[in-house]
């Protein structure tokens, strides 16, 4: 067997079209009421709750009082990371003041400033492992981890390489001052609600 020696660029294009063909496909075979995202060349489909979109919309409200109905704030879209064939739908994000969307109208991970991930049971491993990794691996300065479960907030900002630096643990309750981020707000977390434990 021949193996023919490939530059980063090739490769990058590669994973790139395996994505949007993976994207295509999902289009059409995801239930409604799933999401779906690759995550290392794996797809994933979790279930939203009525708990997970809660959280996620407490913060959405939050990021629009601070910063405008017109701020570039997506919920389960489409996002691309640096490491193979990762397309995540991360359940909030919040883009840069001035960023604009690529050819394809997609933003790019290097103008996310903010990801929120609530925790869903199944999916939990992706989120506190590959995707964490992923995240930080792209730079984006803040990580926030919303726990029903287990009613904590994990917060990781200064990234660097594939790992952030700083390390927070809160409880559901607790503000989460983001003031020396890009962020520059104080996070209000009382209203999340707990996942009821089965």
């Amino acid at each position: 067997m021949t193996i023919a020696a490939t530059d980063r660029t090739e490769m990058a294009d590669s994973d790139q079209q395996n994505l949007d063909t993976l994207f295509e496909l999902l289009c059409d075979i995801v239930p409604e009421g799933y999401k779906a995202e690759i995550v290392g060349g794996a797809i994933h489909m979790s279930p939203q709750r009525r708990v997970h979109w809660t959280i996620i919309r407490r913060v959405l409200r939050q990021l629009e009082d601070r910063f405008g109905d017109e701020a570039g704030i997506d919920t389960d879209v489409r996002l691309d990371l640096p490491g193979y064939c990762n397309g995540f739908a991360p359940d909030l994000y919040k883009i840069a003041d001035g960023a604009e969307p690529d050819a394809k109208g997609r933003w790019r991970y290097q103008d996310v400033e903010f990801v929120l991930e609530v925790i869903s049971r199944g999916t939990a491993v992706n989120d506190y492992g590959p995707k964490k990794a992923a995240y930080a691996a792209g730079g984006i300065p803040v990580y926030l981890i919303a726990d029903p479960y287990t009613g904590l907030c994990h917060l990781h900002t200064m990234p660097k390489d594939d790992e952030y630096r700083a390390y927070r643990t809160l409880d559901f309750g607790t503000p989460i001052d983001l003031t020396d981020t890009p962020l520059g707000m104080i996070l209000a977390t009382d209203g999340f609600p707990r996942e009821p434990q089965d």
